[in-house]
């Protein structure tokens, strides 16, 4: 796999590079949104686009392992969501599906998306999802991963919602030891789980107010953001790519949400990934990204 590099001309201020094992790539510049929110993001690749939208806690960095084999054939973007990453954070906004939806839309703007591939992730599923079903004609395919589709809740989801909304477990949540632990929690490698890997995911949170955000981050995403979802999936007429660790304890009714799709969808493909956890980028982004660099193709 060859090192992958941005476009010069996208460059706004000094990058950084990112490796995983033989794959890298850069910091790419940032674009504003409608919400005049600070975004960078990654860019790597030429070709169609495909969108990669992380989750909680995570940014545009758990896709580091990814992006080399998408990009093979596409351009790929993988944002850092308000909150998250090297984005803005905000603690005077409610982060709703609607404050999110509009950066999505400023975003696609600034980076010229018109026609795309989507790829969610753990959060980044709701909010992209619930963004996507707005303007779901602009989606070519989609991948979903270990995420949340519909919007009957778990009982593990109905629970870390509400310790989100409790200053002290809040705080707790979002500290480097919660955050730590929550990857680990996560993952099924014990090795995947390097300094660089924690640091690379708990650095963009050392400051209080950044914890602050992250919290807040999910403490106004609720089921109704999910019913037009639930909705677009009934009826959904593009490809449909499932890839999921089996052994996901963070979201542990991710079988149903694959079976309820399978159901639903008509052209859909699932792979499930048996040595695999919630942050399988984590646990196997070799072949995470050989799967959906195929279904991209």
């Amino acid at each position: 796999m060859n090192h992958l590099k941005l476009r010069p001309e996208r460059l706004i201020f000094a990058s950084t590079a990112h490796s995983a094992g033989t794959h890298a790539h850069q910091r790419a510049p940032h674009a504003r949104g409608s919400s005049d929110e600070h975004l960078p993001y990654l860019e790597a690749g030429e070709g169609l686009p495909v969108l990669l939208v992380h989750g909680w806690p995570t940014s545009s960095f758990l896709w580091r392992g990814v992006i080399p084999y998408i990009a093979e054939h596409r351009r790929v973007l993988a944002i850092d969501l308000p909150g998250f990453g090297e984005s803005s954070k905000p603690v005077d906004r409610d982060y709703s599906f609607a404050f999110f939806r509009s950066v999505l839309d400023g975003f696609a703007a600034a980076v010229g998306l018109e026609s795309f591939g989507l790829a969610v992730h753990d959060m980044g599923g709701p909010v992209a999802l619930n963004w996507a079903s707005s303007r779901p004609e602009s989606v070519e395919r989609l991948a979903i991963l270990n995420t949340i589709v519909y919007p009957e809740f778990s009982l593990a989801v109905r629970a870390f919602l509400a310790a989100a909304r409790v200053p002290g477990v809040g705080r707790v949540l979002s500290s480097r030891a919660g955050l730590a632990g929550a990857m680990r929690f996560g993952t099924v490698r014990s090795d995947c789980m390097t300094d660089e890997a924690l640091e690379g995911t708990c650095a963009p949170f050392a400051h209080r107010e950044a914890r602050e955000a992250l919290i807040r981050s999910v403490q106004h995403l609720g089921a109704d953001g999910l019913r037009p979802v639930a909705a677009w999936m009934r009826g959904i007429s593009v490809p449909v790519r499932v890839v999921y660790g089996t052994r996901d304890w963070i979201l542990p009714a991710m079988p149903y949400t694959v079976r309820r799709l399978q159901e639903e969808v008509a052209d859909i493909e699932v792979t499930a990934l048996d040595d695999c956890s919630h942050f399988l980028q984590e646990d196997r982004p070799d072949r995470v990204g050989e799967l959906l660099a195929a279904f991209f193709r």
